[in-house]
Parts: structure tokens; C-alpha cells; sequence
């Protein structure tokens, strides 16, 4: 037996059917969030799996200590459509990288508004 490297990880992280990312890009979903988990984010979480010896089974602990914080925050949070890992977020060193959701009320208004002062001024 040979022991796995980190492409093999990154694998086991994305291919199976019920992969770890799968199941958090799932649990995302559940409250109308998207997941995105770039290439170097996986890879980071493969390294530190080789760094700490922990093989396979160690990619859980290192998603889920990255993950615990923003699963709390997220569904309490109202304005956001996406959350990327990025790499300083799951080694700790850095934040994770929200995409929020625009409010379009005030555009619709400040546009019929505006609509409607230039129909008075055409008049």
C-alpha cells in the first residue's frame, strides 16, 4: 500500500457521490446560499490533511473547523448569496469571501422616481 498524495485527496474531497464538498455545498443550499470551494482552496485543505499526517480521514476535521463559524453566521444573515473558502480562511490566517445580495428596492424606486420627474419636466 502506498500512502496518498495530495491530487488523491482532492479526489476524495470532489469525486464520490456523497463527497465532503457535496454534502456542505447541500447544507448551503438548504438556506439559499452557494457554496463555491475553489481549486486552491481544495488543495490547501489536501496539503494541511498531508501536513498533520491525518490521511483521509483528517479532511473532515479541517472542513468542519473552518466551516463551524460560517454555518453559524449564514443563516442568521439575510444578504448573502455566496460564500467562498479561500485558502487564509481554512489554514485560519484569513477570512472566507461573501458575495451579497443587492437590494433592488431602492434602484426600482430611485428609477421611477426619476422616470417620473422627467415625464412632469416633458409635460
Amino acid at each position: 500500500m502506498s500512502d496518498l498524495d495530495k491530487s488523491a485527496f482532492v479526489k476524495i474531497l470532489t469525486e464520490p457521490k456523497n463527497s465532503l464538498v457535496k454534502q456542505y455545498e447541500k447544507l448551503f443550499r438548504m438556506d439559499g446560499v452557494k457554496l463555491t470551494i475553489p481549486q486552491d482552496a481544495l488543495e490547501t485543505v489536501a496539503a494541511m490533511a498531508l501536513e498533520r499526517n491525518t490521511g483521509a480521514r483528517g479532511l473532515r476535521s479541517i472542513l468542519e473547523s473552518a466551516m463551524t463559524d460560517i454555518m453559524y453566521e449564514v443563516p442568521s444573515r439575510h444578504d448573502v448569496a455566496e460564500v467562498a473558502l479561500t485558502p487564509e480562511c481554512l489554514r485560519g490566517t484569513g477570512e472566507c469571501r461573501y458575495v451579497l445580495l443587492r437590494d433592488t428596492a431602492p434602484v426600482a424606486e430611485l428609477a421611477s422616481g426619476a422616470l417620473s420627474e422627467e415625464a412632469g419636466q416633458n409635460a
